[in-house]
């Protein structure tokens, strides 16, 4: 199930949600969009990234020709990948992208945790999620120890997707994704 927790500064808990209108609505405060779509295509055993966004095709065409996207990816991760050390931890620091970052789960689960101010908003994503953080938005992306989920990735600019580390620590008081 999708959650939303909200902390203070001090990793106190304001709130926390778990209804998609709630989480929709106080994601949307902040200016992050979140939506549900249906996960619902029937995919191979380990589908590759053609036949993931050929079964979303309408979807992500929908979503490109709404924001002026350009081009989508998917990132498949499972919990015996070699490098899901390495990928991991790639993203866990405060960071921030020239281009909004856009992602429909697929599959599994991942934790999007955004710092618009004083507070730290920890969304735990699951397959049929689609969120999207604007650009410039301080955030980071944990997939857990085990990673396991499928993503479609959608933006204007492959280059604009690249990290921009902010350098606050702000990342490391806070509750990672369990696994």
């Amino acid at each position: 199930m999708s959650s939303l927790t909200i902390y203070d500064d001090q990793v106190r808990t304001l709130a926390h949600h778990t209804d998609a209108d709630a989480i929709r609505e106080a994601l949307a405060g902040i200016g992050v969009g979140f939506e549900r779509w249906a996960a619902d295509r029937v995919l191979s055993e380990g589908a590759g990234q053609e036949e993931v966004l050929q079964a979303y095709a309408a979807s992500v065409d929908r979503l490109k020709a709404e924001h002026g996207f350009v081009t989508a990816d998917v990132i498949r991760m499972k919990p015996d990948h070699p490098e899901r050390a390495t990928l991991r931890a790639k993203f866990l620091d405060e960071h921030t992208h020239a281009d909004p970052e856009v992602r429909f789960f697929v599959e599994g689960r991942g934790q999007f945790v955004l710092h618009p101010d004083e507070r730290v908003f920890s969304l735990v994503a699951e397959a049929g999620d689609l969120v999207f953080v604007p650009a410039g938005a301080r955030h980071w992306f944990d997939m857990g120890e085990r990673p396991s989920f499928c993503a479609i990735r959608i933006f204007s600019d492959p280059a604009g997707w690249v990290a921009a580390y902010t350098g606050d620590a702000v990342a490391e008081r806070y509750p990672r994704l369990s696994t």
